[in-house]
C-alpha cells in the first residue's frame, strides 16, 4: 500500500508537470513561434537529462536491445510539446488538455487491449468503453463542437 501511495504522488506530480509545461509551452509558442519553443523545451531537457546520463555511466549498455519503433519516442515527444505550444493559447489549457487526455486513453485503450508494441494485454471491459466515453462527451461539451 505504501508503494502504491508513492506511485501515486509520482503520477499525480508528472501529472502537474504536464500542466504546468502546457501553460509555459503556450507562452513560449506565442512569442517564439512552435519551433522556438520546441528548441528551447529540448534543449534545456537534454542538458539536464546529459549532465543525469554522465553521472551514470553506463546507463545505455542495453540500447541495442531496445526495438526500432522506440526509438520514435523522441520524435513523439516532438508532436507532443509541438501540440500542446500550439494548441494551448489558441483553444485554452482546459479544451487542450481535454482532448490531449481523451486521446491518450482512445490510443491506450487500444494498445492495451490488443497488445500492440508489447503493452501487457488487458481486454477492454465495458466500464472502460463507458469511462472513455464519458471523456469523450466531457471533449463535446467543453469544446462546444
Amino acid at each position: 500500500m505504501q508503494q502504491t501511495g508513492f506511485l501515486i504522488l509520482i503520477a499525480a506530480l508528472g501529472g502537474t508537470a504536464v500542466a504546468l509545461q502546457g501553460q509555459f509551452m503556450g507562452i513560449m509558442d506565442r512569442l517564439l513561434g512552435t519551433s522556438g519553443s520546441l528548441f528551447i523545451n529540448y534543449m534545456t531537457g537534454a542538458v539536464v537529462v546529459s549532465v543525469i546520463m554522465l553521472a551514470q555511466p553506463g546507463s545505455l549498455k542495453a540500447w541495442t536491445e531496445v526495438p526500432i519503433y522506440a526509438f520514435t519516442a523522441g520524435l513523439l515527444g516532438l508532436v507532443i510539446a509541438g501540440s500542446i505550444g500550439y494548441t494551448v493559447p489558441r483553444l485554452g489549457l482546459s479544451t487542450a488538455f481535454t482532448i490531449l487526455v481523451t486521446a491518450q486513453f482512445v490510443v491506450a485503450l487500444c494498445l492495451s487491449h490488443f497488445g500492440w508494441f508489447g503493452a501487457v494485454q488487458n481486454p477492454v471491459t465495458i466500464s472502460q468503453v463507458a469511462g472513455v466515453g464519458s471523456l469523450v462527451l466531457g471533449v463535446w461539451l467543453i469544446t462546444g463542437a
